[in-house]
């Protein structure tokens, strides 16, 4: 019982810790929010006239655009969160955390929890510009929203602690992100429908986790705003189906993330 005591409090604190970081660094905050209202409101303002046809005209393409918005908010976030631990190997903080008498286990699923709550807060202040595209949200859509998000984010968090466990550098952390992440995001559905693409990108997309999250984020985030047959149109999979394949994905990553940061040197 002690143990299981002093593991749940090295939880907390790694957890604690990542979010007081997060919350006390504006300028991280104001930044990290450039690029998704870059790609919102330049890129999907722009394009927004020549494709108008989404949805039979009824729904504007910074309106579609937003749900992949929110997903590479959270996406961005939570992959480097995972960054702070080639940081701390590299000034020795990790090697501190590491001799404590808490397991290791407890540690890496603190730095999952820490960078999955970092990124929904997050995707939670792009939230605020849904009523600026004419989208509306119901408070269940909210709740349905800060759930998925925090479900992607943690799926995201372990992928980029896989990742990050064994990298020396954070130069070689940083090579490895940019190759994985334009391409998932991409491949996502965040700019177009995946509905007719060629057979290649559509098994690509299928072993994308980020496609998932942003499926089931559209489907909740657009509900009240397009009639349901065009929506159903725009969708893949049931929001069920979206869930349980990222919750899989979740898994796939985390058990090998928890197992390679619990060999740490």
């Amino acid at each position: 019982m002690e143990t299981l005591r002093r593991d749940l409090k090295g939880f907390y604190t790694i957890w604690m810790r990542d979010v007081l970081r997060f919350s006390r660094d504006r300028s991280r905050i104001v930044a990290s929010l450039g690029q998704p209202l870059l790609f919102l409101f330049i890129f999907g303002g722009g394009l927004s006239p020549a494709i108008s046809n989404l949805a039979g005209g009824r729904l504007d393409f910074t309106q579609f655009m937003f749900p992949g918005i929110l997903a590479m908010a959270v996406l961005f976030t939570s992959i480097f969160s995972a960054v702070s631990i080639v940081w701390d190997r590299e000034f020795g903080f990790l090697k501190e955390v590491l001799v404590a008498p808490v397991s290791r286990v407890a540690v890496a699923l603190g730095k999952v929890a820490g960078g999955s709550t970092v990124a929904m807060f997050q995707g939670i202040l792009m939230l605020i510009f849904a009523p600026m595209l004419g989208i509306k949200l119901s408070l269940d859509q909210i709740v349905a929203l800060i759930g998925l998000m925090l479900l992607l984010a943690g799926v995201m968090t372990s992928l980029g602690i896989l990742i990050a466990a064994r990298q020396r550098t954070m130069e070689g952390f940083h090579m490895i992100m940019n190759f994985i992440l334009m391409p998932m995001f991409f491949l996502s559905g965040a700019f177009f429908p995946l509905n007719g693409v060629p057979l290649w990108m559509e098994w690509l997309a299928r072993i994308n986790p980020v496609t998932y999250g942003v499926d089931s984020l559209r489907q909740v985030a657009l509900r009240a705003s397009i009639p349901a047959m065009f929506l159903e149109m725009l969708s893949l999979y049931p929001i069920v189906t979206d869930v349980l394949l990222m919750a899989a994905f979740g898994l796939v990553f985390i058990v090998p993330a928890v197992w390679l940061f619990s060999r740490q040197d």
